[in-house]
């Protein structure tokens, strides 16, 4: 179900320092998610999502963009896709995530963007101009496997499709890389599956890649996922109440070789392990002309 909503506010402030994306400011224009990844944290009972296949899309969010970036003091980097990937299909009809970025670039401030969709495509020229200071788009891409990834994550473009986006922006001069997290265990967590992403992401022009060797699996999240191993990977929601219980955090049995295995291949393949952030800096405030 699809449902328009009037938001409140709609740009957030990242509480403390973003040592993985270098965020100042985040942004969330829908609620719930079509994607429907198997994994998705939220759907964790803290977020109090009733129904996270239920897409609210907040229709008034370029009205209050447009109120509240001219009055920020502080130029950051803006986050999108946090709660939600913001190119899911829904995004088609409504082009927030397109609108919002003409208001980025209008103002003059810099954007993060994690998403599953190379629907994110369809704004090229507007990234172009948003990179002039500084644009990111990070793609998760935990396989290399188009048939595992439709299993894990049903909505979304297969991962081919993603590699060949990071393709097309890099070709147009623009920052993109990958989001290998969650990593899950028992599913995604061989050396061969870290290794091929790495290499599909050098041949096709990313610059970095960000990985988590694991998991998180709260309440909610973890019912959920669970329900989905039994009816997709039979057998193997025994292994993660065996070794995992109700932890939040958790890693693969095998992280410690992945991550070796990763770092071996990013040195190999000139790829980096962090991304290049944005330094968040004060913005000159224009002073009103005096009236004589």
């Amino acid at each position: 179900m699809i449902r328009e909503i009037h938001a409140k506010t709609i740009l957030n402030t990242v509480p403390g320092r973003d040592d993985w994306f270098g965020l100042k400011y985040n942004m969330n224009l829908y609620r719930g998610c079509q994607h429907q990844c198997i994994y998705c944290d939220s759907r964790s009972a803290c977020y109090q999502i009733e129904n996270f296949a239920d897409i609210q899309v907040k229709v008034n969010a370029i009205d209050l963009l447009e109120d509240a970036l001219p009055r920020k003091r502080i130029r950051g980097a803006i986050g999108l896709g946090s709660m939600n990937d913001p190119y899911m299909p829904v995004e088609r009809k409504y082009n927030l995530a397109g609108r919002a970025l003409q208001v980025i670039a209008r103002n003059g401030f810099p954007v993060h963007i994690i998403t599953k969709s190379d629907l994110v495509l369809k704004d090229m020229e507007t990234l172009r101009q948003v990179s002039q200071v500084y644009a990111a788009i990070s793609f998760t891409i935990t396989t290399a496997d188009d048939d595992l990834s439709a299993k894990i994550e049903p909505g979304a473009p297969p991962s081919s499709r993603r590699f060949a986006a990071i393709r097309a922006l890099a070709a147009n001069g623009i920052l993109a890389g990958i989001t290998m997290m969650p990593i899950l265990p028992f599913i995604e967590d061989t050396e061969e599956n870290i290794a091929e992403i790495v290499k599909l992401a050098h041949e096709n022009g990313a610059t970095y890649i960000l990985p988590w060797f694991g998991m998180s699996l709260r309440e909610g999240s973890r019912e959920y996922y669970y329900a989905r191993l039994d009816e997709r990977f039979p057998g193997l929601k025994q292994r993660y109440i065996q070794r995992y219980g109700n932890q939040y955090t958790c890693n693969a049995p095998n992280w410690r070789k992945l991550e070796t295995v990763f770092r071996e291949a990013c040195e190999r393949h000139g790829l980096a392990a962090a991304m290049p952030k944005f330094t968040p800096e004060p913005i000159a405030r224009r002073l009103q002309p005096r009236l004589l």
